[in-house]
């Protein structure tokens, strides 16, 4: 008897257990996709702003001309930062990056002086840039001009579509925690279903016998709503930690919505699951239950 109770206890478990994990892993997937897209904007910025426009100087350009050439670009309301890179700073930046002194092999310095300008997100197209370069490339000190031109065609074409797909998938993603969280429920309450038809029987009311099944998943819900916000919690202050420059956490209220919005997800879904659930076993004749 006590081998029967112990295997009935273990079993409730489980099947606690899972639900409780169904719950929590369904929202914090819905949660990052959640996330993504309220801060796709963000990221489309981060993106756009590491492009370089580098300007190669050169080498007899006068030092007031190359000061000039920087003022105008700061002036410019479509930038967002201006550095000048000397052929010496470039030669210590390349030799790093090689991983030896290339100056001693060649016996000089064959780079240039270059200005590195990056500019806000907003203006970064390639109609822009292209414009830009062409207009500077008339001058007698420019060498030349580079910036990732298939990389700018590239985020200029695909960020939409990419805010589109993770909208698109944050609802489908919707959907599909409903159906798994309602089969997760479905399953646990179907091992009880002689209880409840016993329960029936004995002439217990079916609001009666639904409320404890009803508090119960939902305290089951939050525990798994509470597992994944602390798990999302967690990833956040890491991407943070490893790209501050995202700001992910920079403005907390659109992520205490993403919350909101997944915790009341949560609740909603599973609360109508067990009482769906519930309802469907109360229903059935007693010959219907085995």
């Amino acid at each position: 008897m006590n081998n029967q109770s112990e295997y009935q206890k273990t079993r409730l478990i489980s099947s606690y257990f899972s639900v409780t994990l169904s719950i929590a892993l369904v929202i914090f997937i819905l949660g990052i996709f959640g996330i993504l897209f309220i801060n796709s904007r963000k990221i489309e910025s981060h993106f756009k702003e590491q492009i370089s426009f580098t300007i190669y100087i050169n080498e007899l350009t006068k030092p007031i001309q190359i000061k000039q050439l920087q003022k105008s670009l700061k002036l410019k309301k479509e930038t967002k930062s201006v550095k000048f890179i000397s052929k010496e700073k470039a030669a210590e930046i390349h030799a790093e990056s090689i991983g030896e002194d290339f100056i001693e092999f060649l016996g000089y310095n064959p780079l240039l002086n270059s200005i590195e300008v990056r500019f806000l997100s907003k203006y970064v197209s390639p109609f822009f840039l292209e414009k830009l370069k062409i207009s500077l490339e008339n001058e007698n000190y420019v060498n030349e001009i580079y910036y990732d031109e298939p990389l700018v065609e590239i985020l200029d074409k695909n960020i939409k579509k990419i805010s589109q797909i993770l909208f698109a998938t944050t609802i489908t993603l919707i959907f599909i925690a409903i159906i798994l969280i309602n089969s997760s429920i479905k399953i646990s309450i179907y091992s009880k279903r002689l209880i409840i038809k016993t329960m029936q029987l004995v002439g217990a009311t079916k609001n009666f016998i639904r409320k404890p099944f009803l508090i119960n998943y939902l305290v089951l819900g939050f525990y798994g709503t509470i597992i994944a916000l602390f798990s999302l919690s967690m990833l956040i202050y890491f991407v943070d930690a490893k790209y501050p420059e995202l700001d992910l956490s920079k403005n907390p209220i659109e992520t205490i919505m993403v919350f909101l919005i997944i915790s009341i997800l949560s609740f909603v879904i599973t609360g109508l699951s067990s009482f769906l659930a519930t309802e469907r076993f109360l229903n059935l004749n007693t010959n219907e239950v085995n």
